[in-house]
């Protein structure tokens, strides 16, 4: 079992190392690299067939040595693993994303270590057209205009927001920071010319600081209590959005805050804990909860 460990280790060190040649535009040899790593070419030959199925890999036809297509080169590196787990919303599904566990991921056998599931994400494919126009509108600064549940629109875009597993456009419309769903947008066709604008750094700084989708709303306080029965989940992750312990009572219960922007960030995820938990303060806000129940029971 050692030896199986040490041999995946060894394989993995192996195709780091060939990765980062790869990405620094060196073009390789089989025989060479046989020689650097002391395995046989055969093994070498099987670490290109792995490279070469999630890499644009190309193969001089004299020299017969490995390179990187062009267009790829030094684009490759941790932080653009990490940049596309946070996009995907995954970063915080493990425990790292340091350079020796984005190695473990990249292992062949991580598939027989690690599994994810539970997540549902709606079909981004059908947006492709739309990522692309607005992704260039937001690369060149430049208003666009589009309806959006029947009514016309034209705002200053600054980001494509993945948000509980639906996209987002945060964009400024009449000096107000918004965001739009973007399965409800319906870009004008033909696509017009917008004139350009000059981004608010504030607004790229909020809407890059801000966990939420909530845009231009006062953030408020709310204080809940959690029965004991289901603290420790409480305790083992944040559930609740900017989720603080304030105490923990002698009955095992919790006293908890959480900072909101709008109440629709609360107030699905406490139905869900019925009857675990209850809003303290404001009191308003438990008394909103109560009244919706009542008129769902009453139906």
């Amino acid at each position: 079992m050692q030896r199986d460990d040490s041999t995946h280790e060894r394989l993995a060190d192996r195709l780091a190392n060939i990765l980062t040649k790869l990405n620094m535009g060196y073009q390789l040899s089989i025989k060479e690299l046989a020689s650097e790593f002391g395995v046989s070419t055969r093994t070498i030959s099987r670490d290109f067939d792995r490279l070469n199925t999630y890499l644009p890999l190309l193969q001089d036809d004299e020299n017969k040595r490995y390179y990187l297509e062009s267009n790829y080169l030094g684009k490759i590196a941790p932080k653009d693993i990490r940049n596309f787990a946070q996009l995907s919303g995954i970063g915080h599904l493990y425990p790292s994303l340091d350079m020796s566990f984005l190695r473990e991921l990249l292992d062949s056998r991580a598939q027989q270590i690690y599994c994810a599931k539970g997540y549902s994400f709606e079909d981004a494919s059908q947006f492709k057209e739309l990522f692309k126009i607005v992704g260039k509108a937001i690369q060149e600064h430049s208003q666009i205009g589009f309806v959006y549940k029947g009514e016309p629109r034209l705002v200053q875009p600054y980001r494509l927001i993945h948000h509980h597993g639906s996209w987002y456009l945060a964009a400024v419309q009449k000096d107000q920071l918004r965001t739009y769903r973007i399965s409800h947008i319906q870009l004008m066709h033909p696509t017009h010319e917008y004139p350009q604008f000059i981004p608010d750094q504030n607004i790229v700084k909020l809407v890059e600081d801000d966990d939420s989708i909530w845009f231009g709303q006062d953030k408020q306080e709310i204080i809940l209590s959690i029965d004991s029965q289901v603290a420790f989940y409480f305790k083992q992750r944040s559930i609740l959005p900017g989720q603080q312990i304030v105490r923990e009572l002698v009955d095992g219960s919790l006293l908890v805050s959480s900072t909101i922007n709008h109440d629709m960030q609360l107030l699905p995820l406490i139905r869900f804990w019925i009857p675990h938990v209850a809003i303290i303060s404001p009191a308003h806000l438990q008394n909103e909860l109560e009244v919706g129940l009542k008129e769902y029971l009453e139906r």
